[in-house]
């Protein structure tokens, strides 16, 4: 008889833990929820389902954005900073633009740690 209820634990406990990373998506901007998908990634299977969401996403957002991902990556920009100079020569204005644009949003000067304080206590990032 309680095998007839095993397939209501499977789905309340897939429930719970989607229900938990909403949670921890929700507090703090997903400040604890990155440690927690940096772990998660480390399996291969996951890291090409979350890559594969996260293009899926930029694509829906910003189109220029993705188009230009897609060709720095073809170019393997990443790796050497001559191919990404290269690369970024075969972008169009938009897309070097939205490329241009992410990259300034991505990573933010951070400055000492007077600043960073200064910044915490004005509420900034």
């Amino acid at each position: 008889m309680w095998l007839f209820f095993i397939p209501l634990f499977v789905l309340g406990f897939i429930l719970l833990v989607l229900g938990v990373f909403a949670l921890l998506s929700r507090i703090k901007g997903g400040r604890y929820l990155r440690p927690v998908v940096q772990v998660v990634a480390k399996v291969p299977l996951f890291r090409r389902l979350l890559e594969r969401a996260t293009k899926a996403a930029i694509t829906r957002q910003n189109p220029d954005l993705a188009s230009a991902i897609r060709k720095l990556e073809r170019a393997g920009a990443h790796r050497d900073p001559q191919r990404a100079q290269k690369a970024m020569s075969q972008l169009t204005a938009a897309e070097r633009r939205a490329w241009l644009e992410a990259a300034a949003h991505e990573a933010p000067q951070v400055g000492n740690r007077a600043e960073r304080r200064k910044r915490k206590q004005l509420g900034g990032r």
